[in-house]
């Protein structure tokens, strides 16, 4: 049965449909919107792999019928949320966080549910988790990673844009920002510094800042390897299209590296 739920200020309201208890230290939240097949494909993937995570999956408002109960119950998945406020991206990372934290998760890991990455790395960012680390950025480029037939364009911009603007604003180097295969610690979602749960945070902010807000702090940061594959035929899954998109993206980028996002006075509490 599904629930909806009004969080405090700074958290997009949702629904969450709960099918199992919870059973471990972390969990694994898969972010979808109409990904159908490939949803569905990625969870019986998964499902090796999260022996030491739940999974859960934050759903901006799918219409495909891929995150049903009758879908998700038989392939291992804790429980459903949909957001029913506004905001896209950052507004399903809020949700699925708070609600992680809420539930008393010392520790959340970022998956897209596109069937992009390979699932086999879970247990690496759970162990990373384990042994005290507060971002663990997934990266195809660090030895042991692979990027299998990755766009020329969306390489080009990751190696010689993205990851160098937000290496050096964070003072820490990564080398795949991109990526959305990521973990946090609770440590860092709870710490009033890093304040994550506000309402600036809509599109791909919040990946951005957490990135570079977490090294800045001091906080423990690293990479590991993992498999980000696109698919050999058909088109691209991804929700960054066109000149517009990109523009927006970089936009985002110089924000979040000027330190528009930080907390502070006269800043959006």
């Amino acid at each position: 049965m599904s629930t909806a739920i009004a969080p405090p200020p700074g958290v997009p309201s949702f629904d969450v449909t709960v099918l199992a208890p919870r059973r471990t230290r972390w969990v694994c939240a898969v972010f979808v919107i109409d990904e159908g097949d490939r949803l569905l494909a990625q969870l019986e993937r998964m499902r090796p792999h999260t022996a030491a995570c739940d999974v859960i999956i934050a759903d901006g408002g799918s219409s495909d019928g891929s995150t049903t109960e009758a879908a998700l119950r038989p392939r291992g998945v804790r429980a459903c949320l949909v957001k029913t406020g506004p905001g896209r991206l950052s507004a399903q990372m809020r949700m699925a966080c708070w609600w992680a934290l809420d539930e008393g998760y010392d520790g959340i890991l970022l998956m897209d549910g596109n069937d992009k990455d390979d699932p086999a790395a879970i247990p690496a960012f759970v162990a990373a988790l384990e042994a005290g680390m507060d971002h663990v950025q997934g990266s195809r480029f660090v030895p042991g990673g692979r990027a299998i037939r990755t766009p020329l364009t969306r390489y080009i911009g990751i190696r010689l844009v993205h990851a160098p603007l937000i290496s050096l604003a964070a003072g820490a180097h990564y080398t795949d920002t991109t990526n959305g295969f990521r973990a946090y610690s609770a440590r860092l979602l709870r710490d009033p510094r890093v304040a994550p749960f506000r309402e600036v945070f809509s599109g791909y902010e919040l990946h951005y800042y957490l990135a570079i807000r977490a090294a800045r702090l001091g906080f423990r940061v690293g990479e590991l390897p993992v498999t980000r594959a696109y698919p050999a035929r058909g088109p691209v899954p991804t929700k960054i299209h066109g000149w517009s998109g990109n523009w927006r993206v970089l936009r985002t980028l110089l924000a979040a590296c000027t330190g528009r996002f930080d907390p502070g006075p006269g800043r959006e509490a």
